[in-house]
């Protein structure tokens, strides 16, 4: 069923060269490859198609947004089969990913159906008003233009082709161009597939939604350059999405880069709850950290706790939990490479101690623990450094006051987690108020993988976590990134846009 080729305004087309997938057993299969082309195409179908997307309404978006969500269903056997071969995942971690992203299209189709994306402001004319009368002022919500998107690699569905980032567009009312990530051009192929046969069922412009796979760096450049394209949605590695986000800036009208990039999200465990219940704690973060073969952007690389002979104890039953694990396969084999290349540089780092550090497989990753001290923590910035995998650092602080000089060194992150008791309420005060500077979630007596699709959700952060710390990637909020506000002054009702017409005055 696999096309293997570049969706282009509803036409399967080839490129001038091809490539292969990297599956974790079995033939690799071919794909046509990318170029600055086919770029071109889409950008100019994508700008074709803004001016009868963007006037739809939210019922019509909602429709094409759940008949997406059906059509992925429709292919769900077929994306999860390729999603193993060529990411290794489970089958349940795949079916729960598309349950997930059919659940996010089902939420969005809900949120603008209602009109809640549209932030509709009316302001009534003050004729008599002195010394100077008011005109009638309207506001609202209207879509971007364009927006491209970047598959990511460690989520084939939740934030690839039909993942957030493009639902959030279409739901904004933006046509959308996505690179495929090389790592799983198959289910990337499929869900294009079940995208533009809804596109066709609601009868939508064919440059609504197009698809480019693989490709070298020249694809992904001129892709962000291309003057139709009015924003960027990357989830990826901090290289990747800086380099990205740099060209963004640096075009002659530069746009906005909405990029997730990394984060090590701390855990800091306080005395009270240490003394409680450590172990249960140490089991519930090595669980949290072998989770997916930590390849999720909220892994906690990271745990926090004041030194003693608790500590002790603590790493003890992390050390013992991470050691029974099996080696798990890894997304790529250029992930693999780059975990192994970031265990190999903490254990040559003389500030950290190795608790475990075992080899494996090309193809596959083993846990890894180390330890270190808050002031060599503080001392060394290269101990920050996000490892993609199932790598965790132990930071021993001498008391609560270091464990925040901790929190006051870190970079901006995507999630803090707090492990507290009621005793602790006190001491954790000043640690939270830091805490929420540095993170877009910060969350208590809990692990941060797992992100919940709601309207509350924030999967952002300062940066480096993301590039735009006033926005997130997860949630109903998300489809804000692909509008902007317009004030309609004295505009005569029969020329607003259809939801303004209705809206009440104040």
């Amino acid at each position: 069923m696999l096309k293997r080729q570049h969706l282009i305004a509803g036409e399967w087309l080839d490129g001038s060269a091809t490539f292969e997938n990297q599956p974790i057993d079995g033939a690799p299969e071919t794909f046509q490859a990318g170029n600055p082309d086919l770029v071109e195409r889409a950008c100019e179908a994508a700008e074709a198609a803004f001016d009868s997307y963007s006037a739809t309404s939210g019922a019509q978006r909602a429709a094409f947004l759940r008949r997406i969500g059906r059509e992925i269903e429709a292919r769900g056997t077929e994306i999860t089969e390729i999603g193993m071969r060529e990411t290794g995942l489970p089958e349940a971690r795949l079916n729960g990913e598309r349950g997930r992203t059919v659940a996010q299209l089902g939420l969005f189709a809900d949120h603008v159906e209602a009109g809640k994306h549209l932030d509709l402001r009316v302001d009534e004319a003050l004729p008599e008003r002195q010394p100077l009368p008011r005109p009638e002022l309207r506001m609202m919500q209207r879509p971007i233009g364009p927006v491209a998107v970047f598959g990511a690699s460690n989520f084939p569905l939740a934030f690839s082709s039909a993942g957030g980032d493009t639902a959030a567009a279409l739901a904004a009312g933006c046509p959308v161009v996505v690179k495929g990530h090389s790592a799983h051009p198959g289910v990337a192929d499929i869900v294009a597939q079940a995208v533009d046969a809804a596109r066709q069922s609601e009868g939508l412009h064919r440059g609504v939604f197009s698809q480019i796979q693989g490709g070298n760096r020249a694809v992904g450049e001129a892709l962000v350059r291309h003057p139709a394209i009015r924003a960027v949605g990357f989830t990826g590695s901090l290289a990747g999405g800086r380099a990205l986000f740099d060209l963004c800036a640096r075009r002659p009208d530069p746009i906005p880069f909405f990029g997730e990039l990394g984060s090590i999200n701390p855990v800091f465990v306080m005395p009270r709850a240490l003394a409680a219940r450590g172990g249960e704690i140490a089991s519930g973060w090595a669980a949290s950290l072998l989770m997916g073969a930590g390849q999720f952007c909220t892994n906690p690389g990271v745990v926090v706790l004041p030194a003693g002979d608790r500590a002790e104890s603590f790493i003890d039953a992390a050390q013992e939990a991470l050691d029974a694990a099996p080696d798990q396969p890894m997304l790529t084999p250029g992930i693999a490479a780059a975990f192994r290349a970031a265990r190999e540089a903490m254990v040559a780092n003389g500030r950290a101690e190795t608790r475990i550090a075992r080899e494996s497989d090309p193809r596959h990753a083993a846990p890894a623990l180390f330890v270190t001290r808050a002031a060599d923590w503080l001392a060394d910035t290269t101990l920050h450094e996000e490892a993609f995998g199932p790598l965790g650092v132990v930071v021993l602080a001498r008391d609560v006051e270091e464990m925040q000089a901790v929190a006051r060194g870190l970079e901006g992150q995507l999630t803090a987690t707090l492990q507290i008791e009621e005793e602790d309420a006190e001491a954790t005060a000043p640690l939270l108020r830091t805490l929420e500077r540095k993170a877009g979630r910060v969350l208590a007596n809990g692990f941060p993988t797992g992100v919940e699709v709601a309207d509350a959700m924030v999967h952002g952060g300062p940066y480096p976590a993301s590039t735009n710390f006033g926005a997130t990637s997860v949630g109903t909020l998300s489809i804000r990134r692909f509008l902007r506000p317009v004030c309609f002054q004295n505009i005569p009702a029969a020329l607003l846009p259809a939801e303004m017409r209705g809206a009440p005055r104040p």
